[in-house]
């Protein structure tokens, strides 16, 4: 069963940008796309653990600030060295009062 966690309001993040989120100790980082769609990822990068709030956002990929592993955000593909492992994705949602909600189950 998926728990759907209010995150921040639409109008947190900036369009082709990422905040971070934090619930229950763990980090989480939420996108929104050029699309004005919302995505969300764990918050820490596969490799070293590096806050991926602070990388950089090109298009629908999240390059780490540390050693430029990027991911696809929208999938958690890893794109290539030095990331191998996919970064896990959560389902996102907003509601009409415009709060942006991830899924975490």
């Amino acid at each position: 069963m998926t728990n759907w966690i209010p995150a921040c309001q639409a109008d947190d993040i900036e369009t082709e940008d990422i905040i971070p989120f934090e619930h229950a100790g763990n980090q989480y980082a939420i996108y929104r796309s050029a699309d004005d769609e919302f995505f969300a990822t764990d918050g820490y990068c596969t490799h070293e653990r590096e806050l991926l709030c602070d990388g950089l956002v090109m298009g629908k990929t999240i390059e780490c600030p540390k050693h430029n592993g990027r991911f696809e955000y929208a999938t958690g593909e890893a794109q290539g060295a030095p990331v191998i492992e996919n970064l896990r994705t959560y389902p996102v949602k907003v509601d009409d009062s415009d709060t942006v909600h991830i899924g975490i189950s």
